[in-house]
This record gives C-alpha cells, structure tokens and sequence, in this order.
C-alpha cells in the first residue's frame, strides 16, 4: 500500500497534528486530502492551501458533512477531539459530543465502505498509562484500562478504542489505534479556535506554552514541583507514526506513537529557559487535584518492530524548531490569544 495517489480525509485536519498531517500527506503524493474541521480550537490558516487539499468546516458528528463522505477513500485519519483534560473537566457534554460522538457517527457511516483501506484513531496514552508519582515504567499497548480516569477526555478517548474494537469485528472496518504520548512542534497555537471554558483555551500544553512564556520573559508556573514526568515526541515524528499506522499497521491493533524518553515537566522548562536565553522565574504551585497521572512514557517496541516505526528528532533538536517558529510567528499566536481577554479580566500576558 502506498499514500500516492490516494484519497484522504483527515477529521480535525485544521488542528495542530491535523495540519502538519496534511502537509505530510501531500508531500507524499497524496491525490486528494480532504481536511474536516468545526474549527473548535483550530484556524483555517493552518491549512496549506494547495489544489490538492480541500477544507470542509464543519464538525464530523453533523450529518451534513458525513453524507458527503463517499465510498471512494482510501484512508482515514481520525484526529478530532475537544481538545484536553481541563476543558473536559469543565464541560463533560460538549467533551462527549466532540470526542465519543464523533467516533461514533465516523464509524457508523463507513461501516459498509468497501474502499476503505485503513482508519487510523487518535488515542491518549493517559488512558491506559499508569497512575503513580514513583518511577514509571514504559506503557505497553494493553488492552486493559483502570476503570478509574482522570478526566472525560481521558474517558472519551479510551472509549473511541472500543468502538474501533467493536466496528472492526463486527462489521471489518479497518481501524488502527495510534495511541499519542505528549506531541509538540511547530504549528500548535495558542488560543486557536473559539473559548472553550478554561484558560486552557489559551495555555493548551505545556510546551507551547513554556516556550511563549519564556520568550516574553512571564514567569513559568510548575505544578508539584514539576515533578511529573512525559513522553514528549515532535510532530513531524507523530505524523510520519501515523502514515506507519495506515500503511503497515494490523487492522485491530493499536500502537503506540512515542519517543520512548521519560522528561520531567521541571526539566522541560530548563531545556526551553536553556534555548530560549531566558531568564523568566518559576512559579511553584500545588499539584492540580484532577491530575493523578504523575509520570509515565510510552514502549516504542512494538511500533519498531511491526510498523518500523522509531521517533527521529531528539528533544533539543525538536525544542530548538520549536521556538524558532514561535518567533517567526508571534503576531499571529498572539492575535488569537488576545481574542479571549475578556476571560481573562481584560489580561493575557
């Protein structure tokens, strides 16, 4: 199997992986890539706009925008979600609406697709990572979670596994799980898309909001010390995991899409006041009472082996991309931030 020459639709292409994705897509001679985006937390500027892509807006949970997917695509890639575990906090019916639903419907339809060569899922590898703050070991692709979650995000995430489970013996859709460690990179913007009831509208991950932080000299906050720890993969190495997943991945199976390298959220912070020159001060604040997750990072061993798959860029290669590109593009990171003052008491930064 080959992406060239291919059909594809990626649901959240507008998103942060979705349009890195979409760019990667057509750099491998992707036919046709069909973006669908409600623009919840994306803009449609992160689009390239090539005659190869189209944009469609509009949530995948909408009949209208369903019908017109037909049974002449080769690939899927699922990316859609309400974007992260405070926001779900905050509202666990729009979380529902925008992460179990739109699986849901998305499966439902193409369940009788007789083109479709893979359906690549976005999961979290938080929902099945161990909860502990001790020394972590490196996740497995199980198949068991602890019944007890953190958040609806987390929650949704785990359930959208299921539901590609069920689909693909019940009726063979070719589904592929690709569970996410922490992604970061260029293209992620803060404050994009419409508020959606925290701050963490604005300081959506901990990278891109380390790396703005640091260039503007604000204080950096750690919870807990920064004791917790991640898997932090750079984006260019989530989407060619992906690609992986579609062409080589055993429908049914899941992997996961890592690094494999355990980095504390307080040695994170020194590597982006390293690189940045910055002298910004940290601010100690309690652990988050929500977040249980502590430390963790995810196996690359099956992915190696099956998918051939292994991260490439290196966390201070990746950092370095990083904060050169929020540079070059700080007017329009801080044109959506500032669009949310007034939930901020008129103050951002």
């Amino acid at each position: 199997m080959s992406i060239k020459g291919s059909k594809i639709v990626v649901v959240g292409g507008a998103g942060f992986v979705g349009a890195n994705l979409v760019r990667h897509l057509v750099d491998a001679g992707a036919s046709q890539v069909i973006a669908i985006d409600n623009l919840l937390s994306a803009e449609k500027e992160n689009v390239i706009q090539v005659p190869q892509v189209e944009l469609r807006i509009g949530s995948i949970s909408e009949d209208s925008v369903l019908s017109t997917l037909e049974d002449d695509i080769d690939y899927i890639f699922h990316l859609s979600t309400f974007h992260g575990n405070q926001s779900s906090i905050a509202n666990p019916l729009v979380d529902h609406e925008n992460n179990t639903l739109t699986t849901l419907k998305l499966l439902e339809h193409v369940k009788n697709f007789k083109k479709l060569k893979k359906l690549v899922y976005s999961s979290a590898g938080c929902s099945v990572a161990q909860k502990t703050f001790d020394t972590a070991s490196a996740t497995q692709e199980v198949e068991m979670t602890n019944i007890k979650h953190d958040s609806p995000y987390s929650i949704s995430k785990i359930v959208g596994e299921f539901y590609c489970v069920y689909y693909y013996h019940q009726h063979q859709v070719p589904t592929v799980r690709a569970r996410f460690q922490n992604v970061y990179g260029p293209g992620e913007v803060l404050g994009a898309g419409r508020w959606r009831g925290t701050p963490a509208t604005v300081w959506r991950n901990v990278t891109p909001t380390f790396v703005f932080k640091a260039l503007k000299g604000i204080p950096i906050s750690l919870e807990n010390g920064g004791i917790a720890s991640r898997d932090f993969i750079y984006v260019d190495d989530i989407c060619r995991g992906l690609i992986a997943c579609a062409l080589r991945g055993d429908a049914g199976e899941t992997y996961n899409i890592a690094s494999g390298v355990e980095t504390t959220i307080k040695d994170l912070a020194e590597k982006i006041l390293k690189l940045t020159g910055s002298h910004s001060a940290f601010e100690q604040l309690p652990k988050r009472s929500w977040d249980n997750s502590g430390k963790r990072f995810g196996s690359t061993s099956k992915s190696e082996e099956k998918l051939g798959f292994k991260a490439e860029v290196d966390l201070d290669s990746g950092l370095t991309q990083t904060i050169e590109w929020t540079k070059l593009n700080l007017p329009f990171i801080e044109k959506n931030m500032i669009k949310h003052k007034c939930h901020f008491n008129g103050e951002i930064f």
